[in-house]
């Protein structure tokens, strides 16, 4: 079902290496990394090379391969030691999504026990991984557009399409399904500060499918709001606590605030594996630092007064609260709260 809109993927596994489009080089270049080696895979979710919770899992997942193929070569029957540093390496590259310790968590248990050569069996687990993750995203966009009524208009933040999953997207599937189902009159982009995600991906993606979209700076969003124009706030998660509470990209939490005073739905999009039932709430979620450079520059440029410090956590904690309806490929938890949170996984761990 609208396969039209399902043209981009942000990862490809092909002739034994793992292909990772730069996605910050968009939208100016399309460059290509080939790697074939799990240290540089780690090295490049650090760096920005691939971002999205759900599109570093399956990156990592990927990436467990190279390391198996890699140490059993080297030490076919003492390979696991350093297949384990090699998957804490991966686990710590980008702290707060949770997506990353599953996907390693879950290639470390295909390993576990395993004789003779494991990539095999590793690089099936991984292409399953990715080809649930689609199927997952569509779902998603599936029950998601259902919350939408026709003639709305949704805003959503950062990005969290193709390039952000493993294809068609959490929120952005949403707005994919949702606009081909003639229910929108009106997408908003914010632009993201301070890798402007929005402006540089999200808006790539809705062009290249066809699907207008407006940018706007994060600030303006609560004015957009005032003015009547959108009726959904609609965006993805990196972890969501068993509570409900919400772990996204800076400035959800203000669009959140923003939404509720001006009477906006407020919808969550993100597979169950970004639920973390450890975690009993957002104020237990570590929230990653990243360096003050992203914030005093843009494209390598100084935008800053020289001397000038800067603040720049890479994510914010939305309180359940706020949160409308969360959706993933298991169903659709309305106003979450725990209860909620613990019927959804009790349900996906009996199906």
């Amino acid at each position: 079902m609208h396969q039209e809109n399902d043209c981009i993927r942000a990862m490809v596994w092909q002739d034994g290496v793992l292909r990772l489009l730069d996605q910050r080089r968009l939208p100016r270049q399309e460059i290509w990394l080939e790697l074939d080696d799990c240290a540089a895979v780690a090295d490049a979710i650090r760096d920005m090379v691939v971002r999205g919770a759900p599109a570093i899992g399956i990156t990592a997942a990927y990436a467990a391969v190279l390391s198996a193929r890699r140490r059993h070569a080297d030490s076919p029957h003492g390979w696991r030691a350093a297949f384990e540093t090699d998957l804490e390496r991966l686990a710590a590259a980008r702290p707060t999504a949770v997506n990353l310790r599953w996907a390693v968590q879950r290639m470390r248990a295909v390993a576990a026990g395993r004789k003779g050569d494991p990539v095999p069996a590793l690089l099936e687990a991984a292409i399953a991984l990715h080809r649930q993750d689609i199927a997952a995203n569509r779902r998603m966009g599936e029950l998601g557009a259902a919350l939408i009524d026709a003639g709305s208009g949704v805003l959503t933040h950062c990005n969290t399409g193709s390039l952000a999953t493993g294809g068609y997207g959490t929120a952005l599937g949403v707005i994919r399904s949702a606009w081909a189902q003639r229910r929108l009159t009106a997408v908003y982009a914010d632009e993201t500060r301070p890798w402007l995600q929005g402006a540089r991906l999200t808006a790539w993606e809705l062009v290249r499918d066809g699907i207008p979209v407006d940018l706007l700076v994060d600030g303006a969003a609560a004015h957009l709001m005032k003015e009547g124009r959108v009726q959904w706030v609609v965006v993805g998660s990196d972890r969501i606590a068993a509570n409900g509470d919400v772990a996204n990209k800076i400035g959800t939490y203000a669009a959140a605030v923003a939404a509720r005073h001006h009477g906006v739905k407020f919808m969550v999009v993100a597979p169950s594996s970004t639920i973390d039932m450890s975690t009993p709430g957002g104020d237990r979620i570590p929230i990653e630092q990243r360096p003050a450079d992203e914030v005093l520059s843009l494209a390598g440029q100084p935008v800053a007064a020289p001397g000038a410090g800067a603040w720049n956590p890479a994510f914010d904690i939305t309180p359940a609260e706020l949160v409308d309806a969360i959706v993933t490929e298991r169903g659709v938890v309305q106003a979450p709260d725990a209860a909620g949170m613990a019927r959804l996984m009790a349900e996906a761990g009996s199906g």
